[in-house]
């Protein structure tokens, strides 16, 4: 079966889109509260949390991951930069599972992989602090050999590859080839010994053929399933998702 991690940062952005400037994340007038829509998303069948925690913090607060860790009954997967802030924020929140991401201020969301081989020295250190803490560390990364291989090199247990090209593709000519990228890109990760997770533009359409890649253990979708849950709530959303990934 494959796994389901449910990222709730959207639900985080309605909240800053009005509540930006309170001084509290939750309570009285603030909403909606990601914490509780965590919860309800794992009581419809998410096997995990995700979250980013942003420089800027654009949707998720440290207060909100703060919750999340005292909350949820499941696990908690945090998105980060590969910094010493970061770093540090983690090994002292100690989430399950943490995920290296590339992170700019201008983008709207994450766009693109993580450059293991450019950057392969901090990806190792950060990687390095995570197992000795206990803490499954996962890379974003293109299902792009190099990087695959790097991810490997630095003793990552997990990688999740990059599924945002493909979702872009996917009404076009282009999609085939990009398929075969990620399909290529994940028997090679798992003959390297690493657990392939992926995740990014992932919805209730593309998942029919997702869901047929070789060697996955875990989807992380967040858009998609905010948006359903918009029109049918978010026990609907969730359960109808992990239907469609595993029929």
């Amino acid at each position: 079966m494959i796994l389901l991690g449910v990222n709730i940062d959207h639900c985080a952005t309605v909240r800053q889109a009005r509540y930006r400037q309170a001084a509290a994340t939750a309570g009285g007038a603030v909403e909606p509260d990601p914490v509780t829509l965590a919860v309800l998303a794992e009581r419809a069948g998410a096997d995990g949390i995700t979250v980013h925690l942003r420089e800027d913090r654009r949707h998720i607060q440290e207060r909100d991951v703060w919750r999340l860790r005292e909350s949820i009954a499941t696990r908690l997967n945090l998105e980060m930069a590969c910094t010493p802030a970061m770093t540090a924020f983690a090994l002292k929140l100690k989430p399950d599972f943490v995920c290296l991401v590339p992170e700019s201020r201008e983008e709207v969301t994450t766009e693109g992989g993580l450059d293991v081989k450019g950057g392969r020295q901090r990806v190792a250190d950060c990687v390095a602090a995570m197992n000795a803490a206990g803490i499954k560390a996962s890379l974003f990364i293109d299902p792009d050999e190099a990087q695959i291989e790097t991810s490997a090199a630095v003793k990552a247990p997990f990688v999740e590859l990059h599924t945002g090209a493909y979702a872009n593709a996917y009404f076009t000519p282009a999609r085939a080839a990009e398929f075969k990228r990620l399909r290529v890109g994940a028997v090679r990760a798992h003959e390297l010994g690493l657990t392939v997770n992926a995740g990014h533009g992932i919805n209730y359409v593309n998942i029919a053929e997702v869901r047929t890649l070789p060697h996955l253990h875990e989807l992380n979708i967040g858009h998609s399933i905010i948006s359903r849950a918009l029109f049918t709530g978010i026990d609907e959303a969730v359960r109808e998702m992990k239907k469609r990934m595993n029929e």
